[in-house]
């Protein structure tokens, strides 16, 4: 039941039947109109903008659109009034009961309501965290994670058959630098003093890896050359990392559908293959690009390369694949990375980087663009940077890391739900603060614990209508009589409820889980002044002895609330409280 789109679609109806009249020209484009709450709930239930859309193209004003349409709509059986706002706005509101539908919908769809159909089984990849095999996760690539999972669970429930994936990045140097480290450990594990070189990793994450391969090959590589080790410790070494990420991962409640290696590109033809797709298209060429704007590197010298016509798919400038020694420029692998996902049958790529990737985003866009003859969608979704506070201060970093906090130190603090939501408060490309003691703390002001405790105090009052002797079952709870719903408080709540089908598409749409999180807050919000009420008049408590009618049309309103809160904290990767 989604109570916005079938507004929509009686507007969009009615507008055809205006075209078919000889009232509006024919070919207009409905695709913009919408239906969504007005900014003031005092205006109505519902506003469209389909008056304002379609003025310019249809050559007429707005307000003469708008109250043409008003009049039609006006018989639609949900709608009791429709009026022109402005220059041509129009606000609707809904018969009495209309939004009291929604109750015994989602209590019949339980954990499924709001699920939709508008992805339509469309294949999504979304490629998030992909992080260096180097050392464990540490706090940015937590947010990439929790969002990128979230967004993942969103699309799903929005119908799409999402593909969650991790790029493992072990083909290039610094690979080679971990396996040295590692070597180091493993002299230090025979007893060797050992100091870590400028650019070696000196985490203490990386003894047990040292002491690991010991205990593999024992001293066989003691005083040996790099020749010798280099290439077993390297892929040692990258297990070892990608199994302390999956343990990481894991303690995030985050599971990959598959794990990609870079280094399976090389020397297999692939990196070939995506460049002789681009080449077969007249978009590879041999040639000297224009010196960097600015301040020239001292290295910088004008030379030949083998460069992507990038530009030809909307980059600033055309990109180097293969520099003039002929070794693959690090966008190569990418490429053939990419393409290797359009050969896969995806309709749509989402990749989640961190906000240091900003300059990378065109040339990506424009390799997938160009690969898939602008076919398949990419969007780039970056995660802006976290900062951790704790009593007031910015928190210490891991001694254990080396010189980051860690996913582990963050999630071990406050627990893989509250590291989940705090990530979800702020949009993906806001800078986001992570305050310890505000992330454990029981007040409003704790989005997390207000989102929990609605749906615990849900779970309370349901008990509490048992030990009653109500029937609080779903089956009794879906035959209430919902005209007992008069109050404010109840109809906002009614409301809010409503929206969260479209929340869900409109989230789904625009790629962003942090809408899911907001809304919550607002559910959570409505419902506790609902409660809030019943302390100030017993008459407006959620179960009456001698009104059992009554209690049991209150009990569904909020046995749907719960419902609707624990299928957004679903898609966010939360479980939902039923004790605080």
């Amino acid at each position: 039941m989604n109570l916005f789109a079938d507004i929509r679609s009686f507007v969009i109806e009615t507008l055809e039947a205006m075209v078919a009249a000889g009232d509006l020209p024919a070919g207009l484009s409905m695709d913009n109109i919408t239906v969504e709450p007005p900014r003031d709930a005092a205006h109505g239930d519902m506003a469209t903008n389909a008056a304002m859309v379609l003025a310019k193209p249809a050559g007429k004003k707005p307000r003469d659109i708008a109250e043409a349409l008003a009049q039609r709509l006006e018989g639609h059986g949900l709608v009791a009034s429709v009026q022109v706002a402005g220059p041509g706005f129009l606000n609707l509101t809904l018969v009495d009961g209309a939004w009291a539908k929604v109750v015994p919908a989602a209590i019949t769809a339980g954990a499924d309501f709001g699920r939709s159909t508008m992805g339509a089984g469309q294949r999504v990849n979304v490629e998030y965290v992909s992080a260096n095999p180097t050392g464990p996760l540490h706090v940015g690539h937590t947010r990439g994670a929790v969002f990128g999972d979230a967004l993942a669970g969103l699309l799903d429930f929005a119908g799409y058959d999402v593909t969650r994936e991790y790029y493992i990045n072990d083909g290039g140097a610094q690979v080679d630098t971990l396996a040295r480290s590692v070597y180091l450990r493993y002299l230090e594990a025979h007893g060797q003093a050992v100091e870590f070189p400028d650019g070696t990793y000196p985490g203490e994450y990386l003894v047990t890896v040292g002491k690991a391969l010991k205990d593999k090959v024992g001293d066989a590589y003691i005083g040996k050359g790099e020749d010798v080790w280099l290439e077993d410790v390297r892929t040692f070494s990258t297990d070892a990392m990608m199994d302390l990420i999956r343990e990481d991962l894991a303690m995030l409640g985050v599971t990959m559908d598959n794990f990609f290696s870079e280094k399976s590109l090389y020397g297999t033809g692939l990196i070939e293959a995506a460049l002789k797709a681009l080449d077969e298209k007249g978009l590879i060429y041999v040639g000297t690009l224009e010196p960097p704007k600015g301040k020239l590197p001292e290295d910088w010298e004008p030379r030949e390369q083998t460069l992507f016509r990038s530009t030809a798919h909307g980059d600033d400038v055309d990109r180097p694949v293969k520099k003039s020694d002929g070794a693959w420029t690090y966008f190569a692998p990418d490429i053939a990375y990419h393409y290797d996902k359009v050969e896969r049958g995806f309709d749509q790529l989402i990749d989640v980087f961190g906000a240091d990737h900003g300059g990378y985003v065109k040339r990506m866009k424009a390799a997938v663009s160009a690969l898939s003859d602008g076919k398949v969608p990419l969007d780039i979704k970056l995660t802006q940077l976290v900062k951790l506070w704790k009593d007031g201060q910015p928190f210490k970093m891991s001694k254990r890391a080396g010189t980051f906090v860690t996913l582990r130190d963050v999630v071990e603090q406050v627990g893989p739900d509250v590291t989940r939501f705090v990530m979800l408060t702020r949009k993906n490309d806001a800078p986001l603060d992570f305050d310890f003691a505000k992330a454990l703390e029981q007040s409003k002001d704790n989005p997390v614990f207000y989102v929990q405790y609605a749906h615990a105090r849900v779970t309370s009052a349901l008990r509490r209508g048992a030990e009653a002797g109500l029937a609080v079952s779903d089956a009794a709870l879906q035959d209430a009589d919902l005209s007992y719903l008069q109050t404010a408080d109840e109809l906002a709540l009614l409301r809010k409820l409503g929206e969260w089908p479209r929340i869900v598409d409109s989230a789904a749409q625009a790629h962003e889980p942090h809408r899911i999180a907001f809304y919550l807050y607002e559910v959570a919000s409505a419902y506790h002044a609902l409660q809030h009420q019943g302390k100030i008049d017993p008459a407006l408590r959620f179960v009456l002895a001698d009104a059992p009618e009554q209690s049991a049309a209150r009990l569904a309103l909020i046995r749907a609330t719960a419902v609707v809160i624990a299928a957004g904290l679903g898609i966010l990767g939360i479980t939902p409280k039923e004790d605080m």
